[in-house]
């Protein structure tokens, strides 16, 4: 990707701007607040669902997803989409199910709820792959992929781009923990939207001065399948219609519904309906994706495909061909609050695990401004870790891959342990810690065997013909007859344990009182009917 964008004077002030807005937004939204594990860690539990939701969608979206999504719906078409269009599912499922139980229970962290449903064994697994997460994926890889974006656009130094971002980002965060965070996030959402939009709008006014004025016409210029959402292994070998359907939800379960760096907006909601209405709004935003990302992409393979060498380019050149000045400092914006969103979120949830998950554990008697100062310097150890980290992503074929890859290997024993947590009241703690173990290592050894460290052969995925979302679904499928087993064989669990951390039966989520509209679960049903419609269109 070498596009090398030239920045104008004006785009590069909007540039400017947006960075030091942030950056005075987020210390000014808690200039005057008092700083407790509370307020640090969960915003005070002063969330509304408008910022809870809005927190969420920005915690997601990194750079490499925006540049990752227009690339792959190049290449791959809107196949990819299905990663943004099944996630509504997952964020019901969070807010009609597991954030009442989050909310209820007032926990602090992910890995305290599987203590209170299991024991302390499991919250420390959770909690050490959480941080494991947090430090090389979230944070270590959206670094070194901004770093990349930003000097193949504007020419800027990859260790100048990382350091800049690096500061500006922990400035705000190390100092104004969550509330700061999901403020600045809410305006980043805000950007992004419209910069994502406009950049949509003009791809598609661009289709009409190259002669394509319908679907149909589209579908024309651009590969067989470009335009389907659900294809066979024939014409999709890695992302096959029932691969997606079955290993989606794995990967998603634990992603949307059990990582403490995406969860913890949830945790810091103001009241049970903010906590469920928050994810289904959320939901509702992520359907903009794949137009502001994915389509733009297929529309750049129908009239700019001369102009694009490689795949990744395919974002500067519809950035380049589109927008006027003006408009690549606000894209330029769009991808800044994108990168900047997730480390903050993943620096954040560092922060919480190590004080709430181990240092007060450890020594119960840790005071409030312990905590707090502790937080600090580890979401400041953290960042430095991320920082000498990036720059070995660069030894891994695709960055993009290699995300999908190691979620899908590492997602199905946390995925297990949480929706039969709640679904399934004999299971017990045993049955959770052999499913994490058990999981972990037959995890690790799948990546290692479909991973091409040595040669270029994918044993799985070439040989045996096993898409990787395929293999998620399987060890899904062992982890959960481990823990089933196991947990049979073994004493049920206590009845504090399942008294309030488990359904009193697998729909009693759907009860209740609707209160209008607004109530998630209609919500819920309009966003499911849209979604529906929309894999209809695109079927």
């Amino acid at each position: 990707m070498h596009s090398g964008l030239s920045i104008s004077t004006i785009d590069l002030s909007i540039i400017i701007v947006y960075l030091a807005g942030v950056l005075l937004l987020g210390l000014w939204v808690v200039r005057k607040q008092r700083m407790t594990t509370g307020t640090y860690f969960l915003a005070g539990r002063s969330l509304n669902w408008a910022l809870v939701g809005a927190a969420l969608f920005a915690s997601n979206i990194s750079t490499i997803h925006m540049v990752g999504l227009a690339a792959a719906g190049y290449s791959d078409g809107i196949v990819q989409g299905n990663f943004e269009w099944l996630a509504p599912f997952l964020l019901i499922l969070l807010g009609l199910v597991f954030a009442p139980f989050y909310f209820k229970n007032r926990i602090s962290t992910l890995p305290e709820f599987l203590e209170k449903r299991y024991n302390g064994l499991a919250r420390s697994l959770l909690a050490f792959m959480a941080l494991m997460g947090a430090l090389f994926m979230h944070i270590g890889i959206s670094l070194y992929a901004g770093a990349v974006v930003f000097e193949n656009f504007f020419g800027i130094n990859m260790w100048v781009s990382i350091l800049l971002i690096a500061v500006i980002t922990a400035a705000y965060t190390i100092l104004g923990g969550l509330k700061s965070v999901v403020v600045t996030e809410t305006a980043q959402t805000v950007i992004l939207i419209t910069g994502g939009l406009v950049l949509a709008v003009m791809a598609v006014l661009a289709l009409g001065d190259n002669g394509i004025h319908s679907i149909g016409q589209l579908r024309e210029a651009v590969r067989p399948g470009q335009l389907t959402l659900l294809r066979s292994y024939a014409s999709s070998p890695k992302l096959p219609w029932y691969a997606i359907l079955l290993g989606y939800p794995v990967i998603g379960i634990w992603y949307w519904c059990a990582d403490q760096t995406i969860v913890q907006r949830v945790l810091g909601a103001r009241s049970l309906e903010d906590a469920r209405r928050g994810p289904v709004f959320a939901g509702f935003i992520k359907i903009l994706t794949v137009f502001m990302m994915v389509i733009p992409g297929i529309i750049a393979y129908a009239i700019f495909r001369t102009d694009i060498k490689d795949p990744n380019d395919t974002l500067p050149v519809l950035i380049t061909k589109l927008l006027p000045v003006g408009f690549v400092g606000l894209m330029s914006a769009a991808l800044l609050s994108a990168l900047m969103s997730t480390i903050a979120a993943a620096l954040n949830s560092s922060a919480t695990l190590v004080s709430v998950d181990i240092v007060k554990r450890v020594n119960p008697l840790t005071t409030d401004k312990q905590q707090v100062r502790i937080g600090r310097w580890t979401a400041a150890v953290v960042m430095v870790l991320a920082i000498a980290w990036s720059p070995m992503i660069a030894r891994f074929v695709s960055i993009f891959d290699a995300i999908n890859n190691i979620l899908a290997v590492l997602s199905p024993p946390i995925a297990t342990v949480f929706l039969l947590g709640v679904f399934w009241k004999r299971g017990n703690a045993r049955g959770a810690v052999a499913a994490i173990l058990s999981g972990f290592v037959l995890g690790i050894l799948t990546f290692m065997l479909d991973f091409p460290i040595f040669g270029n052969v994918k044993i799985i995925s070439d040989v045996w013909h096993i898409p990787y979302m395929l293999q998620s679904f399987l060890l899904f499928v062992i982890s959960t007859i481990v823990f089933v087993l196991v947990s049979l064989f073994t004493a049920p669990p206590a009845p504090e344990k399942i008294a309030t951390t488990t359904l009193e039966s697998p729909l009693s989520f759907l009860k209740g009182r609707i209160t209008g509209i607004g109530d998630p679960r209609i919500l819920s049903l309009i966003l499911v009917a849209i979604l529906l419609g929309l894999y209809v269109v695109f079927r």
